[in-house]
Parts: structure tokens; C-alpha cells; sequence
């Protein structure tokens, strides 16, 4: 055994040729983990894993496709959700890349008469129905899979239709988010499913699922899809603090609505998403000049002017106070 030359309490026992550093410490001796070895056979984890971004145990088991079934392609149903926004899209994996089949987003239902509240419950509803009418239309199979058209809140499974096409099938994919019971996420869940969509679910996560008691109230997800917590809290609120009504749903005052409209609202915007669920291009127009923030980066050429005439003006101040 060797002693430290610094005297740090630090050892080595020396086994053949071979050297094995340990730390002493008051417990005993603990050996070094993380020495050369470890870290020459280190590896690091994929960018989006390093970044938080995903979830590649769940993303394995929503991609892998069973080699049997050759090139069938798996579908996934993404749900995300931003600050101002509700993403939803169809996307199979494919070796170049995840290809998008379809996609809607909450920003588009102002075209189908909401303009409010574009992230809450009712809205990632009306999302995941507009992507599935969406979906169903380019695929030829709106007429055949109509889905869910009295929507009360109930559970629907889509079924098969003989001398049909089988329904189109997706996995439901959330990312990061939390599966906790009432969750947005399981509001588009609903949508997509009402709208005609074949994703394998449990009504466990719904709104109106009581896990003591194991039962499910369709009334209460009834309540959910068609804003009725919303126009219960423009209610509480007008009453018990104005001035904070006034504040917070500045929005919908400005538009016009009060609690008892919005039911009727939200049975409107599902109409007409069932009326024409196809994409539209935006009539916004390219802008002219981009804006730029940063510095344009100069070529050798101007960088070397740049410099010729720096230092000229450096050698004619030095001139000067000679």
C-alpha cells in the first residue's frame, strides 16, 4: 500500500501490475467509479434525450413495427399543446424521417366561429374532431365513418363496416405530458374519436371518472366538451369580482358572449367543421424584406478592407501625436 504524497487521505493498493485507486473516507474505503475506463466506454444519450424533449421507451413502443407486417405503417395521434395553441397531427415514422399525414391546429377555428379561448377543453375537442373529419375526408372515408354525431359525452369506439375499408387506427401519442384524469390531452382523445378515428382508449382518463367508485359520468364530459366549466366560472366570477371579469375574459366581452352563449357556440363550431373539415391556405403575403436582428456576416474580401482600414486609422492617430 502507498500513501498519498499530499497527504489528502487518499490510498492505492497496488495488485500485479494493475493500480487501483480508493478513497478513504471514516466509513471505509470506497472505490473510485467513474475512472478511465468508464468514461472511455461512455455514451451519450440522443439529442432530443439530452434535451428533454423525448421519450424514447414510449416512442419505441408507438414506432416499432412488427417485421412481419413489411411496410405497413404504424400511425401515431400527437397531441401537443403551447401557450396559445393546440397541435394535432397524424404522423407515421419512416427511415428518413416521421412523415405528417394530416395536421390541425386550434388557431384555425376562428374560420369555423371560434375566437376565444382557443386552448382550454372544449377547443382541443373541437381540434382532434376537425383532424379527424380532416383526415377522413383525404382518405375518402368521411361519408363511410361519420363518427359520433350525437356527441353526449359517452364513450364511442368506432366500429367496422362490412364491404368497408377497416376504420383508420392511431396510437395515441402525449409526448411528456401528465395522464392525470381530465387532462386536455384526452379532450382531442375525445374528438378524434367522436370524429370517426379508430385509437385504443379507456374511458378511465375522461372527465366524469370517479376512480373510487370506478364509475363514469357522461354528463359531466358532456359539460367539458361543450364549455360549460367555462360559462360556470364567467358566472362565479361576474358575480363574486367584476373588476376581475372584466380582466379575464376581456376577450370574450369583446365578442360579445356570456356564459349562457356558449354551449350554442361550441354546437355551431362542430357543425361547421363537419361541413367543410379541408385545410385553406393562408391569405397572408410573404413579407417584402425579412427583418434581420443579428449582423450580416462579411466576406473575406470586407473583412479584410475592414481591417486595412482600421489600421490606417490607427497608424494616422500615432502619426499625429508624434
Amino acid at each position: 500500500q502507498l500513501a498519498c504524497p499530499l497527504d489528502l487521505g487518499c490510498h492505492s493498493v497496488v495488485l500485479g501490475l494493475r493500480q487501483f485507486p480508493f478513497v478513504w473516507h471514516r466509513m471505509g474505503f470506497i472505490k473510485v467509479v467513474k475512472n478511465k475506463a468508464y468514461f472511455k466506454r461512455y455514451q451519450v444519450q440522443f439529442r432530443r434525450r439530452r434535451e428533454g424533449k423525448t421519450d424514447y421507451t414510449a416512442r419505441k413502443g408507438l414506432v416499432v413495427q412488427d417485421k412481419n407486417k413489411y411496410s405497413c405503417p404504424k400511425y401515431r395521434f400527437v397531441v401537443r399543446f403551447t401557450n396559445t395553441d393546440v397541435i394535432c397531427q397524424v404522423i407515421c415514422a419512416k427511415i428518413v424521417g416521421d412523415e405528417v399525414v394530416a395536421a390541425a391546429y386550434s388557431h384555425e377555428l376562428p374560420r369555423y366561429g371560434l375566437s376565444v379561448g382557443l386552448t382550454n377543453y372544449a377547443a382541443a375537442y373541437a381540434t382532434g374532431l376537425l383532424l379527424a373529419r380532416r383526415l377522413l375526408n383525404k382518405l375518402k372515408l368521411d361519408s363511410v365513418y361519420q363518427g359520433n354525431t350525437k356527441v353526449d359525452g359517452t364513450d364511442y369506439n368506432v366500429e367496422e363496416k362490412e364491404d368497408s375499408p377497416k376504420p383508420f387506427k392511431a396510437l395515441l401519442d402525449i409526448g411528456l405530458a401528465r395522464t392525470t384524469t381530465g387532462a386536455r390531452v384526452f379532450g382531442a382523445l375525445k374528438g378524434a374519436t367522436d370524429g370517426g378515428l379508430n385509437i385504443p382508449h379507456k374511458e378511465k382518463r375522461f372527465p366524469g371518472f370517479d376512480k373510487e367508485s370506478g364509475e363514469y359520468k357522461a354528463d359531466t364530459h358532456r359539460r367539458y366538451i361543450f364549455g360549460g366549466h367555462v360559462a360556470a366560472y364567467m358566472d362565479l366570477l361576474q358575480k363574486e369580482d367584476p373588476e376581475r371579469y372584466q380582466k379575464q375574459f376581456s376577450q370574450y366581452i369583446k365578442a360579445g358572449l356570456k356564459g349562457k352563449d356558449i354551449e350554442a357556440l361550441y354546437k355551431k363550431v362542430h357543425a361547421a367543421i363537419r361541413a367543410d373539415p379541408a385545410a385553406k391556405k393562408s391569405d397572408k403575403k410573404a413579407p417584402a424584406e425579412h427583418k434581420r436582428y443579428n449582423r450580416t456576416k462579411l466576406t473575406r474580401k470586407q473583412r479584410k478592407n475592414f481591417i486595412s482600414r482600421k489600421k490606417a486609422a490607427f497608424q494616422k492617430v500615432a502619426a499625429g501625436d508624434e
